[in-house]
């Protein structure tokens, strides 16, 4: 089964990550410009939802087109469970982090390809018990395909 087409696109930008000081990564404040947000001029400003909405924008799907990670709560369709590429709705201190399933660990923790993961992007692990949503784009079948188990580091920062 082929991967979806906004995991392709995500994939591209493993590595993307924010400027330190005044200067901002141009790629990040594209991302704001996909989802409708242009007024947002830096990388400091929480970017999940930008790096999220700004994959799906580019493979053809509408986003949220909303600055915050909990907007996907209300967007595509509800899923019961995880499936291979679904978008992830965690919660988080002082907000919400929003990314995409492309496996899991050993242990069950989910493994999430998102942006603003240490302040780039990368795929990192994230508990189950912080998730307060699956969803899948409306009008696309599931991706039914077992989660592939994967390792790789925790995440401990995305504001």
């Amino acid at each position: 089964m082929k991967e979806p087409s906004w995991l392709t696109e995500g994939r591209k930008y493993i590595g993307e990550k924010e400027i330190r000081g005044a200067q901002h990564n141009p790629l990040i404040l594209q991302f704001w410009k996909d989802i409708k947000r242009g007024g947002i001029k830096d990388d400091e400003t929480p970017w999940c939802a930008a790096y999220v909405g700004g994959v799906l924008e580019r493979a053809g799907f509408k986003s949220s087109r909303f600055e915050s990670a909990k907007s996907y709560l209300n967007w595509g369709n509800r899923l019961e469970q995880p499936a291979y590429g679904c978008v992830v709705v965690f919660s988080r201190d002082g907000g919400g982090h929003v990314g995409f399933v492309v496996g899991q660990q050993p242990d069950g923790d989910l493994m999430v390809l998102g942006g603003n993961q240490s302040d780039a992007v990368n795929i990192r692990a994230f508990p189950r018990t912080r998730v307060t949503g699956y969803r899948w784009p409306a009008g696309v079948q599931v991706d039914t395909r077992p989660l592939p188990v994967l390792t790789g580091l925790r995440s401990v920062s995305e504001s």
